[in-house]
This record gives C-alpha cells, sequence and structure tokens, in this order.
C-alpha cells in the first residue's frame, strides 16, 4: 500500500519543520502539513497556559491536561478523516509521552499505511536553535531531545545534528511507497 501519511517525531527545534517544508517540495504529490504547534495554536487563549490544556515551566518542560488530551483525540481523528477522504499527510509532533504518544497515533490510524520518522538532534545544538529561534522558552530543546523518542518505534530515523533538512527529506522520501 502507497504510504499515506508520514509522522515526523522529534524534540523542540530539532529540524522536523524544515524537513516538513522540504519533504512538500521533494515529493512529488501535494502533500498537506500540519503538527503540534498548528493544533496548540488553534486551542483557545485559556487552555494555551492553564493546568486543563497546555502548560509551558520556566525550565521548558510541557505539561498537558484533560482538555488538551480531549481536543488532540479529537485533532488526530480529524487528521485521519483527511487522510481516508485521500488526502497525503505530513505531521511534525513531539511525542512528550514517548511510546504512549505513539500508541495513541496508531489507535487512531487503524490501517493507514504510515511512515514513522524519528527526528534526532543533539541537545546541545538544539539548544543552540531554541535560542536562535527565540520563540521557545529555553530548555525545552535539552529537556524533549531524548524523552520524546523513548520507546518510540521508527521505519527510519535521520539526525540534524550535521545533516541539512534537505538531505534528510530526500532519505525520506526515498522511503516514501
Amino acid at each position: 500500500m502507497a504510504t499515506q501519511m508520514i509522522i515526523l517525531n522529534g524534540g523542540s527545534s530539532s529540524g522536523k519543520s524544515g524537513i516538513v517544508r522540504c519533504l512538500q517540495d521533494v515529493l512529488p504529490d501535494p502533500w498537506l502539513a500540519f503538527g503540534c504547534d498548528s493544533f496548540v495554536d488553534a486551542m483557545p487563549a485559556k487552555l494555551r497556559a492553564s493546568d486543563e490544556g497546555i502548560a509551558f515551566a520556566a525550565d521548558g518542560e510541557v505539561s498537558v491536561g484533560a482538555e488538551f488530551r480531549a481536543l488532540e483525540l479529537a485533532w488526530t481523528a480529524g487528521i485521519v478523516a483527511m487522510v481516508r477522504a485521500g488526502a497525503r499527510i505530513i505531521i511534525d509532533d513531539v511525542f512528550l509521552g514517548g511510546a504512549e504518544s505513539q500508541r495513541r497515533w496508531q489507535k487512531a490510524l487503524g490501517d493507514v499505511s504510515v511512515l514513522w520518522v524519528g527526528v534526532r538532534c543533539d541537545s546541545a545544538v538544539a539548544a543552540v536553535r531554541e535560542v536562535a529561534r527565540g520563540d521557545r522558552i529555553q530548555g525545552m530543546a535539552a529537556s524533549q531531545a531524548e524523552v520524546v523518542h523513548q520507546g518510540v518505534s521508527y521505519d527510519l530515523e535521520v539526525d540534524t545534528t550535521h545533516t541539512e533538512s534537505l538531505v534528510c527529506a530526500r532519505t525520506i522520501a526515498a522511503h516514501v511507497g
């Protein structure tokens, strides 16, 4: 079965967004891109700084509550519905719960053909990128660099520590069926 969805998982500032843009350029068919940032941005402001929604601590730690999980479940189901309707989709995600985050996607996906991609980056390099971006709480990249990969199974892994987004995208595209 042809790949219907690509799910990229990696910590903050690991290079996922750059890879997604490059994938959209190098893949022959049109692919829509969605990510955890677009999901969080779509949430009501009152849930973007709440124990029931998503909260960002001063050290970069991220915690999510029941309302976040409920909305995330609906968002995931909506993404899968678009795939089932014929769209090909790339997801840029941060599996804060490691293997449990992947299981939530797997449950929603059913028989959808997915290419699971781990995006790794040395935590020190990601931390420098985080500072340069200026839109992240310092410490988030370092705290997420390894934990997001714990227990997660991938079809392919790329490392952006010393590899450009375009090279990573071409590597991923070569595995898209």
